[in-house]
């Protein structure tokens, strides 16, 4: 790997984060959030079940609502009923635990779905690209197969493949492989260090810490839908400063 685990600060921010608050009801789940991703950076979140990195993620694409605060893709606010947020989302592309995969459509006709349906591109052009990214992600002979012929990996992958169909500028995964058997979370992960070879900005929910190790130029800490500690994958995993921090990674060394 070529990523040396330093944050890419000479690049312009992709992703700024101001105060972002996100409130259930009477739970408060994200709580005064401030964080930028720069352009090409990948950035692991880490933290305990429920600590707010999935309701995060999904607020960076608009899939939740603020309670207040911003975040802004590329110096645009993300509002959710504003005319830029159809247009933000198709620069953010989102792979989550459940491939959600549709049935009844095969490999193929499941990545070009919405480039045809929503960006309207020609049908030939996009099926060229999608067999492109079916090669990028190793399954280049399973593009009329069904979902349901394919294990989890292969599932995952096809995910993968059909959110880069999009062009995203920014993927965001949340927890890719927690619903995947033991051995078949490598084949997942081994695509995603070729999409942060690649320069793919990237927000990475996981459990994976040998992922975050590898990959990460920065890996954020979150407790109680607040930022604990940042840094290098070095510093956090070799010379965490803080006890909440000491304490998470302690409990997943046992």
């Amino acid at each position: 790997m070529l990523r040396l685990g330093l944050t890419i600060t000479n690049n312009p921010p992709m992703i700024t984060v101001n105060r972002l608050v996100k409130d259930f009801g009477y739970n408060r789940v994200i709580d005064g959030i401030d964080a930028t991703v720069s352009t090409g950076e990948v950035v692991v979140l880490i933290g305990a079940s429920g600590s707010g990195k999935s309701t995060f993620l999904r607020c960076l694409n608009g899939l939740e609502t603020l309670t207040s605060g911003e975040i802004l893709i590329e110096s645009t606010p993300l509002e959710r009923n504003s005319k830029s947020l159809k247009q933000i989302r198709r620069q953010v592309g989102m792979v989550f635990q459940q491939f959600n995969l549709f049935p009844h459509l095969t490999v193929l006709e499941n990545i070009i779905e919405a480039p045809v349906h929503v960006l309207h591109q020609p049908k030939k052009q996009v099926i060229k690209v999608a067999q492109e990214l079916l090669a990028k992600v190793g399954l280049s002979d399973k593009q009329n197969c069904y979902p349901g012929t394919l294990s989890g990996g292969q599932c995952q992958r096809v995910a993968i493949a059909r959110a880069l169909a999009m062009h995203p500028k920014i993927m965001l995964f949340d927890e890719p492989t927690s619903a995947l058997d033991p051995e078949l979370v490598g084949e997942v992960l081994t695509v995603m260090k070729q999409l942060a070879e690649d320069g793919m900005t990237m927000v990475v929910v996981t459990h994976e810490m040998g992922f975050a190790r590898e990959v990460a130029d920065r890996v954020i800490f979150i407790d109680e839908g607040k930022i604990v500690e940042e840094g290098p994958p070095a510093q956090i995993f070799g010379n965490p400063q803080e006890k909440r921090t000491q304490a998470f990674l302690g409990r997943l060394s046992h």
